[in-house]
């Protein structure tokens, strides 16, 4: 008989996964690309080591019982580690990371981050780069829980975490703002919040995984339509769909055209100081760190020009954005 130790292979745990996502062996076996009783066989011998049943036998599909998603869960975790043990492995030979993922804030203008990439991939690295939109607490959760490397745009109130460096990146300040054929723009001024209470809001999910993230800027009892991004946000501001809190910015351009109105509030205008962080993993004396293309990256974000850029604060030209010393 097989022991745990036998049975509870990556390859076993990357089956089940499978089994369970399609809902029946059958459906696994194809994406697999192997024979049904070949998976029953596997699964039986897994069930056999551990003296357990994974999936229940009383239903025509393949559902998990209790242990099967604990075994799923935690074997999940296992892989995981077993992916993040290779990826230091390859650190500690190279200095350079196999992948380096970037969180980045719905307030950072993107396209400045693609010319940093552009900049960074002419180095010819073996890094792998992934960039990541996040919105709110959920930029700095995609740090702590291990999803990225470095988080741009993290809201100075979460600061204090442990474990982790933060440094400056700027403060950003925001004006409440609607369309010119929005009501609130022909109301008197300024607006109080029970006048805004009544009207819709226009308001950024937060991409934190867990909780219920957070919300600036609204009012208890205000009808919110919640959009997936700070662009999509101005889009429908523009459109007259509900009112908010823009960058300044981002709104600028179209308060100039006189695409936006301004509009005078009773509360305070929001300032929003952001900064950038990522975790410290020090390396024994005379090892690699293994952290050159967070380095890199960090080397451009010390820089004034480029931090102002990222907060759409520095004039761009068509075919350089902002200067880098390389």
């Amino acid at each position: 008989m097989s022991s745990a130790r036998d049975v509870l292979t990556p390859d076993a745990l990357f089956m089940l996964n499978a089994i369970a996502q399609n809902g029946s062996f059958a459906g696994a076996a194809r994406e697999i690309g192997v024979v049904p009783s070949a998976l029953s066989y596997r699964v039986r011998q897994m069930e056999e080591a551990l003296d357990v049943l994974l999936f229940s036998r009383s239903s025509r599909q393949a559902k998990l019982t209790a242990a099967g998603r604990e075994l799923l869960t935690e074997g999940s975790r296992l892989l995981l580690d077993m992916d993040s043990i290779a990826h230091r492995v390859k650190r500690v030979a190279t200095g350079w990371e196999s992948q380096l993922t970037i969180a980045v804030d719905a307030i950072i203008d993107f396209s400045i981050l693609m010319e940093l990439s552009a900049h960074f991939f002419a180095l010819n690295p073996p890094t792998r780069l992934k960039l990541r939109n996040e919105t709110l607490s959920g930029t700095l959760a995609a740090l702590t829980s291990g999803q990225a490397d470095l988080a741009v745009g993290v809201s100075d109130s979460f600061t204090n975490s442990v474990g982790l460096r933060f440094a400056p990146l700027g403060d950003v300040e925001f004006v409440f703002a609607v369309a010119p054929q929005h009501p609130l723009a022909q109301m008197a001024q300024p607006l109080s919040d029970s006048l805004i209470q009544t009207h819709r809001a226009v308001a950024v999910a937060d991409t934190v995984p867990q909780g219920l993230g957070l919300t600036f800027g609204l009012l208890a009892g205000q009808d919110v339509f919640t959009v997936p991004s700070m662009q999509a946000k101005l889009d429908a501001q523009l459109r007259g769909l509900g009112a908010g809190f823009l960058p300044v910015p981002l709104a600028k351009p179209y308060i100039d055209q006189g695409l936006l109105c301004v509009c005078e509030v009773i509360r305070p205008l929001r300032l929003a100081t952001l900064s950038y962080a990522w975790r410290e993993n020090p390396s024994p004396k005379g090892q690699a760190a293994g952290d050159k293309a967070l380095q890199w990256w960090l080397q451009q974000l010390s820089h004034l020009k480029t931090r102002k850029a990222l907060l759409r604060q520095a004039p761009q030209s068509p075919q350089l954005g902002v200067e880098l010393e390389l």
